[in-house]
């Protein structure tokens, strides 16, 4: 099996440190690359700069035609990005598809974003002194980007910074996540072949100490990071006067109100709760229930969790993958039991599906968890979800409010005062009606509030991002 190289400012190479990547299913080797060196990564961020001037100076359509074909390379590889990326993420092949429909999504709609890039006309005839005078605006690249992503989805959620990087005119950066890079260097392969300039884009996978060195480097203008709460604020605090995007997680709460339509709420609910395992950033880890649907609902949650199939995610049987890696399995087992000693009850799942295989962890539904126990109060990621009762609407807003997290939040409901209050006091980034949080389209805003981020992606909230405004006034000739 050849290794895959990784790109460096325009240029595929290898370097003295390879990197195998295993199965997180069974561990065979699913491939290989290499991780980039310092001297590597110097020459990435020089690139950029060279690669942002090219960038900056192509035409909306040039980079358009780059973002279109970007798309259409990942389509017509569709089955087999959507193979490796099953093998080397752990994710079941039906949603592995379904990632690569949406970064394939992700760059055509940077396409469209990239040629709608449009300015205002201000009138500034406000005063005497102003007769004559009008503002242009018009949006400008902020430089070179350095984007972090996550293994969760490894395709999607670096696409959306990779594209609308490019469609704003900047170049970038991306390290992908070090247990499933392998799907970036191959998108990264179709967008040299689509006629991206050279230093425009590096794909480095590296180790954490030379990846962490790039955080302080001031010649990127705006560092856009997905993962964890803690990495994330503490990129924030190191970055100085730089620009920071941050997509971080939570333990996103949905609501089923009286009124709900519980055929839906626990369809929907099932698939929020342990799709990919739980490692969701949006992923249903609360759920309230008013105390009139509760019984019904616990029961028939509990038996469509019973149904789910776990195991091979190569199977298109399977509903529930692996966990990443054994200590995502252990920290799982080790929070589920600290609840279960405060009081927690089990209602299903609770442990790994078969002995001598943590990783493939049964779907798992709690109650009478405590809001202190890390189960409830902390990110998860994992195939576990918390069953809270309420019978006071105001009161189960305040519930879900008390997180420190805030990105999404679901609401069953066909009570419009409930859907209402919702959107109004909610404290999260998105209210999702009539589904779970969990429910995202590439083009919307998307992104939270308090530790859960800073910022909004969705292609046309990421170029913003990426952009700063210009004013010109013009005055009449004198």
């Amino acid at each position: 099996m050849k290794a895959q190289k990784i790109l460096v400012a325009g240029s595929w190479e290898e370097s003295p440190q390879p990197h195998e990547i295993r199965s997180p299913f069974d561990g065979h080797v699913v491939g290989s690359t290499f991780l980039a060196s310092a001297e590597q990564m110097e020459r990435a961020v020089v690139g950029a700069q060279a690669g942002f001037e090219r960038m900056r100076a192509l035409g909306a359509w040039e980079r358009a035609d780059i973002l279109r074909k970007t798309a259409s390379g990942i389509s017509a590889r569709r089955d087999e990005l959507a193979a490796l990326l099953s093998a080397e993420a752990g994710k079941p092949i039906r949603d592995a598809r379904a990632e690569i429909d949406r970064g394939a999504l992700t760059f055509r709609l940077a396409a469209e974003e990239a040629e709608r890039m449009i300015g205002e006309t201000i009138p500034l005839d406000l005063a005497p002194s102003s007769k004559g005078r009008l503002g242009i605006t018009r949006r400008f690249p902020v430089g070179p980007v350095l984007g972090i992503s996550p293994f969760n989805f490894p395709l999607n959620l670096a696409a959306h910074k990779v594209a609308p990087a490019i469609a704003a005119g900047c170049s970038i950066v991306l390290k992908p996540p070090s247990a499933d890079p392998l799907i970036m260097l191959k998108v990264g392969e179709i967008m040299t072949e689509a006629g991206l300039p050279e230093g425009a884009l590096s794909v480095i996978p590296t180790a954490r100490d030379v990846a962490d060195k790039l955080i302080d480097d001031e010649r990127f203008r705006l560092l856009s990071f997905t993962g964890s709460p803690v990495i994330g604020w503490k990129m924030k605090a190191r970055a100085g006067k730089r620009r920071v995007l941050l997509e971080l997680g939570g333990n996103a709460a949905c609501i089923v109100d009286a009124t709900a339509n519980l055929d839906w709420a626990v369809k929907r609910s099932l698939v929020g709760a342990f799709a990919y395992a739980g490692q969701v950033c949006i992923s249903v880890q609360r759920i309230f229930l008013h105390d009139s649907i509760a019984d019904e609902f616990e029961q028939r949650f509990a038996a469509g969790a019973a149904q789910l199939k776990v195991g091979d995610p190569a199977d298109e049987a399977t509903d529930v993958g692996p966990l990443i890696d054994d200590s995502a399995a252990k920290r799982t087992q080790e929070w589920i039991a600290e609840a279960v000693t405060a009081g927690a009850r089990v209602l299903a799942g609770g442990a790994p599906v078969k002995a001598g295989e943590p990783r493939l962890f049964a779907p798992t539904i709690l109650t009478n968890v405590p809001r202190s126990a890390r189960i409830c109060s902390d990110e998860a990621f994992a195939p576990v979800v918390i069953l809270e009762r309420y019978s006071d609407f105001s009161k189960v807003i305040a519930s879900v409010n008390e997180s420190r997290f805030g990105l999404q939040c679901g609401l069953f409901s066909n009570d419009l005062a409930h859907v209402r209050a919702a959107f109004d006091q909610l404290e999260v980034g998105g209210v999702i009606v009539n589904d779970v949080p969990t429910y995202r389209i590439d083009n919307m805003p998307y992104g939270g509030v308090k530790e859960s981020g800073l910022g909004r992606e969705g292609i046309r909230w990421s170029i913003e991002e990426m952009t700063e405004l210009r004013l010109l006034v013009l005055a009449d000739p004198q």
